[in-house]
């Protein structure tokens, strides 16, 4: 049986769910039998908001109903076989958004969250209990106890919450920029600089560049952890081919002057060595053609298969980010 390395997945999405199921499944491949111990998942929270008097946290939730086995995999969101009797009669009193669905499971979620909260728990002690109802088999922790959300500035000047930039527009509103108000201020949730410094090897999940892992390297605590420390950062491409997998992070991508390539995420991520995140990145097959250009901007270049398309092809991604880190 080999040792467990301490990992640690900087995640947002349903690309950072997949990915997380697939870490989780090549250490029990590993042999080891408590992958809670060695797994840590930071994950975003900018997505956050609240709606008709209830806290959401959409990427909290994905990657806790994944590990739980409970989610709508055919979604991408909320969880398998749930219904929306609750949320046909919030629309019908004329509260909430009409175009933002919310399951009943899901909404007992929400519900059982903003509980906790008005009781005093901060949001790292909400995910705490709820990880107690499933056993997820890894350690989740919000980037930050602050609140974040995410306002998508568009070229009017006017400003729209993320989720109804992303949900209710599709991203077809064209966007000048992304804030995070409050986010200056904001500290690293408590355990999450902790275990990145301890770790044996950071890992970014192929989420979407811009909204998923960017406020998570915003909070400032948390990207000078991953410049700091001591373990090896391997990146994932969320690019396959020159084309997003999933969503519309290509329009995010191109609102900061950043090409959809593999290799220009890369840079965008840039090496340790000059000041960014990345010791080595993980390219597509298809992007084979852009490892030397990768190679050049000083992070190491790992060709291999990525798509997703079941656990078994997201361990397998999983073991070459590890194997890249050489843990």
């Amino acid at each position: 049986m080999q040792t467990a390395p301490r990992i640690v997945v900087l995640a947002g999405g349903v690309g950072g769910s997949k990915f997380v199921l697939g870490v989780r499944e090549a250490l029990r491949r590993r042999g080891v039998s408590d992958t809670a111990d060695a797994l840590t998942v930071v994950v975003n929270t900018g997505d956050d908001l609240w709606l008709s008097g209830v806290r959401l946290q959409p990427d909290v939730d994905s990657i806790t109903y994944a590990l739980a086995g409970v989610n709508d995999a055919e979604r991408g969101w909320g969880r398998a076989g749930d219904s929306e009797r609750v949320n046909r009669e919030l629309q019908d009193w004329g509260t909430g958004w009409p175009w933002f669905t919310l399951g009943d499971l899901d909404l007992g979620t929400h519900l059982a969250r903003t509980g906790w909260l008005r009781e005093g728990l901060t949001p790292t002690g909400v995910i705490e209990r709820m990880s107690r109802r499933w056993p997820l088999g890894a350690r989740l922790l919000p980037m930050t106890d602050a609140e974040v959300d995410t306002v998508v500035v568009l070229e009017d000047d006017s400003r729209l919450h993320f989720q109804e930039w992303w949900t209710r527009h599709r991203a077809a509103l064209a966007p000048r920029r992304f804030e995070n108000p409050g986010v200056e201020a904001a500290q690293p949730a408590p355990g999450v600089a902790e275990g990145i410094t301890s770790a044996d090897v950071v890992l970014i999940a192929p989420s979407n560049p811009v909204v998923s892992i960017g406020p998570i390297l915003a909070v400032a605590g948390i990207r000078d952890a991953v410049t700091a420390a001591a373990a090896p950062v391997v990146g994932v491409s969320p690019i396959i081919g020159g084309a997003v997998v999933r969503g519309m992070a290509d329009v995010c991508l191109t609102a900061i002057g950043v090409e959809t390539s593999a290799a220009a995420v890369a840079a965008h991520y840039c090496a340790r060595a000059d000041g960014g995140v990345l010791d080595a990145w993980l390219l597509a097959e298809e992007d084979s053609g852009l490892a030397a250009d990768v190679g050049s901007r000083g992070i190491r270049p790992v060709v291999a298969p990525l798509w997703m398309t079941d656990v078994a092809a997201s361990a397998a991604i999983a073991e070459t980010a590890l194997a890249a880190a050489e843990v």
